[in-house]
Parts: C-alpha cells; sequence; structure tokens
C-alpha cells in the first residue's frame, strides 16, 4: 500500500515552524512496515489544496493529511475534502456537543468560530480526537482514503497510534497488532550500540532494530507486527532482556519514560528530596525535573550562577574557580542548607574562544546524600550547545547512577580527557 502524508500550512510552506509532524508520522508508519512514497506540504491556499488532494488521490492508496482543522479562516481541510470528494459539509452534532462541553468544563463560552470544526463531508468516518477540539474524519477521493488530523503534535501523535494505524494496517490486510520497545541511553554512540546490538534481528524473524541519535541520548528502538498481543510479547522479552544486558548501565529510561522520571521515581521511593547547584547550563537540570508531575513535592532547591565565587557563597563556602573539590564543597553544603536527602552540583569551566567544534568544557559533578560525597569529573567537545547539553545531562545521569547504586565514573563515548 502506497501512503502520502500531505502537511498543510502557511507557517510550515515558509520554514517559520519546523515540521516535526512529518517526521513522527513518516517515522512511526515505517516502524509498522507501512511504506511512505510521497510526502507534500501545501500552503493555507484553496486552489492549491484542491490540487494536492487531486494529486494524492492520483498516486497514492492511502492519504494521511495533517493540519487545517481548526477554527480559523485559514483552516480549510474540511472545506477543500469535501470539495474534492464531490459531497457537501454537514454539522456533525455529537462533536459539536462535544465542543461545548469542552468548554463549559473550562467555564468559557465556546467562540462562534469553533462551530466550524464541526463541520464535515457528508458521509465521512468520524476520528475521534479525544484531547482537542479539532475533529478527525477519513473520507474516500477518488481510489484513495483521506485521514485528516490535527496539526497539534500531542493530538496528531495520540489519533495516529491509536486511529489511524489501525485502520491502515487492515487496509493494508497486515497483521493489526504492533509493538515498539524503546531504550533511552546516555554515554553511547550509535556506531558501537550498532555493533553491540548487530545480531539481534537475526534471533527473531520480523523484529526490526533502529537507532534514532538525538543527542546527547540515543534511542534504541525494536519494532515487530505479529497477530496478537501474546505473541508479540512471548516474541519480544527475551530480545528486551539482550538489549539491557549488552546495553547495561548506559540504559536511563525505557518507552515513554524519561531520565528525569526516573531520577524523580527513584527518589519518590526512597522517600527523598533534592537540591541543585548549576553553572553554565542555565538551570536546564532543574527545568528538566520540573517539567515531570509532581516534582514539585520533591524539589527543594535550585541555585543558577555563572560565577564561582557567587554560587560557592550562596550556599555558604568559598571558591573562586570551578574545580572539582568546588563541586563537592557545594553538594553538601546545599544538602545541609536545604534540608533535602540528596543534592547535585554541576560546575562547568568553559575554555574560551570562538564557538566552533574544537570549544570544550570541563565538567565537575558533585554528589551528596546521606552515604556521603562522590565527584565525577568529564572533559567534552563539540561547541557551547554541546558542553550545556551533555553537562546537563550527565549531572542527571550521575544522580541516577548514584540513586541506583551504580558506578558514577563510568566512561561515556564522547568522553574526552
Amino acid at each position: 500500500m502506497r501512503i502520502e502524508i500531505l502537511c498543510t500550512g502557511d507557517e510550515i510552506l515558509t520554514g517559520k515552524t519546523i515540521n516535526t509532524n512529518y517526521a513522527h508520522m513518516a517515522q512511526r508508519l515505517g516502524e509498522a512496515g507501512l511504506e511512505v512514497v510521497w510526502g507534500t506540504t501545501v500552503g493555507d491556499d484553496r486552489a492549491s489544496l484542491v490540487s494536492a488532494f487531486q494529486q494524492a488521490a492520483a498516486r497514492a492508496d492511502a492519504v494521511i493529511v495533517n493540519g487545517g482543522l481548526g477554527p480559523t479562516v485559514d483552516d480549510l481541510s474540511q472545506e477543500v475534502a469535501a470539495e474534492a470528494a464531490g459531497v457537501p459539509l454537514v454539522l456533525h452534532e455529537e462533536w459539536l456537543a462535544r465542543m461545548e462541553a469542552f468548554y463549559l468544563r473550562r467555564n468559557r463560552v465556546m467562540p462562534a468560530n469553533n462551530r466550524k470544526q464541526a463541520m464535515l463531508p457528508q458521509g465521512c468516518e468520524f476520528i475521534d480526537n479525544p484531547i482537542g477540539t479539532a475533529c478527525g474524519f477519513a473520507v474516500s477521493i477518488d481510489k484513495a482514503r483521506f485521514y485528516f488530523t490535527p496539526g497539534v503534535p500531542r493530538e496528531m501523535k495520540k489519533m495516529l497510534d491509536e486511529q489511524i494505524m489501525p485502520r491502515l494496517l487492515a487496509r493494508a490486510g497486515t497483521p493489526g497488532v504492533t509493538r515498539l520497545k524503546r531504550f533511552h541511553s546516555f554515554g553511547i554512540g550509535e556506531s558501537r550500540a550498532d555493533e553491540m546490538l548487530s545480531d539481534i534481528e537475526a534471533m527473531a524473524p520480523g523484529v526490526k532494530l533502529g537507532f534514532q541519535a538525538h543527542y546527547p541520548q540515543l534511542e534504541t528502538k525494536l519494532a515487530l507486527r505479529g497477530a496478537t498481543t501474546a505473541e508479540l510479547d512471548a516474541t519480544l522479552a527475551p530480545l528486551e532482556a539482550e538489549v539491557r544486558k549488552r546495553l547495561g548501565n548506559f540504559i536511563v529510561a525505557e518507552d515513554t519514560a524519561s531520565l528525569e522520571s526516573v531520577v524523580l521515581d527513584r527518589l519518590r521511593s526512597l522517600g527523598g528530596s533534592l537540591a541543585v547547584a548549576e553553572s553554565f547550563t542555565g538551570g536546564g537540570i532543574a527545568a528538566r525535573l520540573l517539567n515531570v508531575a509532581g516534582a514539585e513535592a520533591l524539589f527543594r532547591r535550585g541555585v543558577v550562577s555563572r560565577d564561582a565565587a557567587q554560587l560557592a557563597a550562596t550556599v555558604g563556602v568559598a571558591g573562586a574557580d570551578f574545580s572539582p573539590a568546588l563541586a563537592e564543597q557545594v553538594a553538601r553544603a546545599l544538602r545541609d542548607q536545604s534540608g533535602a536527602s540528596h543534592a547535585v552540583a554541576v560546575l562547568v569551566t568553559l575554555d574560551e574562544g570562538a564557538d566552533g567544534m574544537q570549544i570544550g568544557g570541563d565538567i565537575n559533578i558533585g554528589l551528596a546524600d546521606a552515604g556521603g560525597a562522590v565527584v565525577r569529573q568529564a572533559r567534552l567537545l563539540g561547541g557551547r550547545d554541546w558542553v550545556r547539553l551533555g553537562a546537563v545531562e550527565m549531572g542527571l545521569d550521575s544522580l541516577r547512577r548514584r540513586l541506583l547504586g551504580l558506578p558514577v565514573d563510568e566512561r561515556l563515548d564522547f568522553e574526552r580527557r
């Protein structure tokens, strides 16, 4: 089955918004064994959209249209779909009631233009959007089946996984159960991970191994399609165990979990709490942690400063440079001051000079808890952003390792001495 992804919107066409929706959809479809053979981007222009729909209908078996389902005048997907299918728009009473209830729960009056979102092509198939007001639907145009999704990423992702992909798999005549197992790792490069796992696919027919590097993490994926969930579980269980064994301590989280959620879950299970001191990272560690629901109950204090003496003085110690010794002292003092069970200090000294791949930074991480204090030292190269992102990740990962009783000083692939 040939699939086309058609993304709409002037902001996408002109490059003002990076089209991450296309990347996500193409990747997820590929992982499920569904072939994407065309990708099209069209602005908010009626004539261009009609032409794009007609061309897609002539060359693809299925088309996923992303965007254009909002309430404003430039949201044209429903109207153009109806025109291309040769049917009128009709009011979907059930969806209108859903939208009105959505606003009522928030003590707001639904704007009149939102009614437009409940106008759908006559005879279309309703596709639910459980977390937004943009109504999804499917309609046939010539011989192709079109599936319409909202441009809001989290809404699109949920609808794609839960509703559209099962329809596509059924239409393609393939088993309708798919599984994607994801391992998130830090400190191991894609090439080495590939070597370490090179025989995984041979261990179970039909399993597809894949990698996606997005510094500072690497995502390792096992994708499989089968007849039943029980069949997938039985096939994947030994492979998952093998990946865990080979990648070992470098795995920081799995599936939808994140490094920061793992850290907080472990702290919560220990009845602990946390304080953080940062330099150069600009509060990046605290921001990552506090973005997780419930983090506020565990986070006691955050200190951010680019000046060593100022940061040290804030916690009541003396120091003029970001040394390993100062990292340990700051972590100890911060723990005592804040009353937290655990404290981490991530202090970075950046090389001087013009930004570039040769610029690096010395990273000193101090960790303090009831068992004492440890220091982790590392050096990263690659420019300011590379060092900053690496320092944030290394600080969180060192804390994870300390909380789990793993070695804190295990060498990273991209670490320099």
